[in-house]
């Protein structure tokens, strides 16, 4: 039995665009040349190259959602192009190296494809910002300069006032920018590449697969009112891979939450103080992310869930604590706010290994995967879901050479319920180690 996503519809982003166009879903027999499931940031990517490789082949790209429903579209809006968190402490500074090129080629592929095709999506080069609350966050901070420092990459300090000029809040000591990260509406995004294809892929949604056989060199997905054959699959399922019988007891399913408020009024607006359209991470890992959009709304990010069932794993009860979390950061940092709903608070789940290790290549015979993202989905999709299509056709490359070099597998978990124990008691530990930041 195959568990699927378990879409609550509570996603802001989502439900901020306007309505889709109709669906397409699987009927009947489709034979193509390839087969891409999950169309989110790796598998709009894998199809994309495959087709740049292979103009007259037949490729079906099918999600058990809609594009953007699932995690790509549910992300906070940033694509970084450091090396993210553990991987900005790898002692070897080649292995960074590359996974800043690797980061940097993925923001490239995406900025041609919004400009190319116009993708409304409020994508901006306005960088990032990593800030500090307190003496444990700016003890996290300082580390994080030193790291840069060793990096060789460019960085700024910003200090208290000129912090709070931007943030429209004095909660934050200080901070430093990096001017390499892109902001954007995840879901328009993803709902953009989606809609703009090349011609020989063609997109099959709410069609979920419910298994996978192999017969008589062809690979077969299983839905429920049809069946794809084709001799290569590449799987851009993130934590779902495990579901199709791969990467089984390495990937654990987290989930990360949001709350956003509506778009603030003139008055609400001038009341805050700051600019828009700018985005701020924890130098405490475990820390608040913080956002204020481009039209004009505040988004808290903190809270992490062990989800074993993903969407299942959550219910009402929950989402409501922890959008009271959420209200309780707000407060903290917007008091003059105060009047201000939130009108969504939603999760999305994400895939991570115990040794912070990504799995990228092949794992059987005309199958390929990349997965475990480790938490850095837009950028790392985006340049492995390429580069996965290169492997599957042959296609060598420098490029292709690195992400082989920087991947692995993802080191095995131990069985339940030790497993979910384990998890639970770190989750909760990192959030009383950084209560002073969130």
């Amino acid at each position: 039995m195959i568990n699927l996503p378990k879409d609550d519809y509570s996603c802001g982003w989502y439900q901020a665009l306007p309505p889709a166009a109709p669906v397409k879903r699987l009927k009947g027999v489709q034979k193509a040349d390839y087969a891409v499931l999950g169309a989110g940031f790796a598998g709009l990517a894998a199809a994309r190259r495959l087709a740049e490789h292979h103009p007259q082949a037949r490729i079906l790209l099918v999600d058990a959602q809609r594009a953007a429903e699932g995690a790509s579209g549910r992300n906070s809006g940033f694509v970084i192009d450091l090396p993210h968190k553990f991987a900005l402490e790898h002692p070897d500074p080649a292995h960074k190296q590359k996974l800043l090129g690797l980061n940097r080629s993925a923001i490239a592929q995406l900025d041609g494809l919004v400009q190319r095709h116009g993708i409304d999506c409020q994508w901006s080069a306005v960088g990032k910002y990593q800030g500090a609350v307190g003496e444990r966050g700016e003890a996290f901070l300082d580390h994080f300069e030193h790291l840069m420092k060793d990096l060789g990459e460019p960085y700024r300090k910003v200090e208290h006032g000129e912090l709070s000029a931007v943030l429209g809040t004095s909660y934050y000591r200080r901070a430093i920018f990096t001017p390499g990260g892109y902001l954007m509406q995840p879901a328009a995004l993803v709902r953009g590449m989606a809609e703009n294809l090349p011609d020989n892929v063609e997109l099959l949604e709410q069609s979920p697969i419910r298994s996978l056989q192999q017969e008589g060199g062809n690979w077969r997905l299983l839905g429920d009112e049809g069946e794809i054959q084709a001799p290569t699959l590449l799987l851009g399922t993130s934590i779902f891979t495990r579901e199709f019988g791969y990467l089984k007891n390495r990937l654990l399913p987290v989930m990360t939450f949001a709350s956003w408020t509506r778009p603030l009024t003139d008055a609400e607006l001038a009341r805050y103080g700051g600019q828009l359209n700018w985005g701020l991470t924890p130098a405490d890992h475990a820390g608040t992310t913080l956002r204020m959009t481009a039209d004009r709304r505040i988004l808290i990010r903190n809270s992490y869930k062990h989800v074993p069932r993903y969407g299942g794993s959550i219910n009402d009860g929950m989402r409501q604590r922890i959008q009271a979390d959420h209200r309780q950061a707000f407060l903290a940092r917007y008091p003059d706010l105060a009047e201000v709903p939130f009108t969504h608070t939603w999760g999305g789940v994400y895939a991570i290994s115990r040794n912070f290790t990504n799995f990228f290549g092949q794992l059987e015979d005309g199958v390929y995967a990349s997965a475990c993202d480790n938490g850095v989905g837009a950028a790392w999709g985006t340049i492995s879901g390429s580069l996965l299509a290169d492997l599957a056709v042959g296609a060598e490359s420098a490029q292709l050479r690195d992400i082989q070099q920087v991947t692995g597998m993802p080191s095995l978990n131990p069985p339940e319920p030790f497993l979910g124990l384990g998890v639970r008691s770190r989750i909760a530990l990192a959030k009383w180690h950084s209560r002073s930041e969130l």
